[in-house]
């Protein structure tokens, strides 16, 4: 079953940080999403920038930055043609083990779970491979005990067309703030490139219907939380890749 992005998200006060990994519904093009929220005036003072090969997370207000450690990182870094999204300094370690000839799996053993206690934040870390397969992957504190690092993954080797998979940091808001649980949650994808025009278009797909998708999942996020979504597709025959940042602030 096939759970929109938005309806999943609506209501859902604080997920966190998210990140949806998919294939278009013509199966011609590899499509992520990756979001952010925030409850502090620290985590809120955040926007999204361009780099060369990806984006990174920057103070809007560098006056009101108070500890960069957990909020400034690259979430997303493009190697050939390779993707990596995560939600921490992670993506630096990943990319580093595939640079080498190791793998993801190989770079996520050697890292766990955020040190903020009492929430433990997990790290959700996602890989694209050039043939539009992708991993996930979350780091978290088994039942809440920092004692013990669950170190879990998810490979999609035989994507389906117009079908994702989406990951949060969070299941919602609490004190502490619980965990993630289960598997990812199949999500569609509505960048059909048919003649349905499912992503709103005339059913060619491109800018237009990425930049729908995202809308449709920013439109979802609580307002008083968001901070920044990222949207990138991949044409998988060539590589070429076009992408969407919408910044609250």
């Amino acid at each position: 079953m096939r759970i929109d992005a938005g309806k999943l998200l609506k209501g859902n006060i604080y997920p966190g940080r998210g990140i949806i990994l998919g294939r278009s519904g013509d199966d011609s093009r590899a499509v992520m999403v990756y979001f952010i929220m925030g409850r502090s005036e620290n985590s809120r003072n955040r926007v999204f920038e361009r780099t060369a090969d990806g984006i990174r997370t920057k103070a809007r207000d560098p006056a009101l930055m108070t500890d960069p450690s957990l909020v400034i990182y690259h979430p997303v870094r493009v190697l050939g043609r390779r993707t990596i999204v995560t939600n921490g300094d992670q993506t630096d370690t990943i990319r580093e083990y595939l640079s080498s000839g190791c793998s993801f799996r190989d770079a996520l053993l050697t890292r766990e779970f955020e040190p903020d206690a009492p929430n433990y934040t997990p790290r959700i870390s996602g890989l694209i491979e050039p043939d539009g397969s992708y991993t996930l992957s979350i780091l978290k504190a088994a039942s809440g005990d920092p004692a013990c690092c669950l170190r879990i993954f998810y490979e999609y080797r035989e994507p389906l067309p117009g079908l994702g998979h989406f990951i949060s940091t969070y299941v919602n808001d609490g004190q502490p703030l619980p965990a993630f649980e289960g598997e990812p949650v199949p999500v569609s994808i509505p960048l059909a490139g048919g003649a349905d025009g499912a992503d709103g278009t005339d059913g060619a797909g491109g800018a237009d219907g990425l930049e729908f998708f995202a809308g449709c999942v920013w439109e979802s996020l609580e307002s008083e939380n968001k901070v920044a979504l990222y949207a990138r597709e991949t044409v998988i025959a060539t590589g070429e890749s076009r992408d969407v940042i919408i910044n609250k602030y």
